[in-house]
């Protein structure tokens, strides 16, 4: 396991830099932690990093955002806080986004874990007293 810190938000660019440097060619990130603990700025600063200029937010209301690079890159993001049930990730056709080559981060992936892939990267996100935001980024 490794640790990454966030100790404000100037230096959370070079902190998404350090993390897709750190999972290499690994594409689904399962984000665990609790709400506004800083899980979609976290996904802003990868886009950023990687050169997205869409506008990116939390996809809360429509599951799934999508975003592209200029390198022709895709990044999905997912939030299923407000599903019910997991067969609402199959209605959607959960499997074309996590078994593409896209990267896939997934808010909320208590509500989807049974259908989570093998070789998911668990990022446990926690914030300490004095605002430090703490990834612990497991690599199966």
């Amino acid at each position: 396991m490794t640790e990454l810190s966030i100790k404000n938000l100037e230096e959370i660019n070079s902190v998404a830099k350090q993390f897709i440097e750190l999972v290499g060619e690994r594409r689904v990130f399962a984000m665990y932690g609790a709400m506004g603990v800083g899980k979609t700025t976290f996904v802003k600063a990868v886009c950023e990093v990687l050169g997205v200029e869409d506008t990116i937010n939390s996809p809360t209301f429509a599951i799934v955002n999508e975003y592209h690079t200029p390198k022709d890159k895709i990044v999905y993001h997912f939030d299923f806080y407000r599903i019910d049930d997991v067969q609402e990730a199959y209605d959607f056709g959960y499997e074309d986004y996590f078994y593409s080559k896209a990267l896939c981060f997934i808010e909320w992936p208590e509500r989807i874990e049974s259908i989570l892939p093998a070789d998911v990267i668990n990022l446990n996100f926690t914030e300490k007293e004095d605002g430090t935001r703490i990834i612990q980024v497991e690599m199966n």
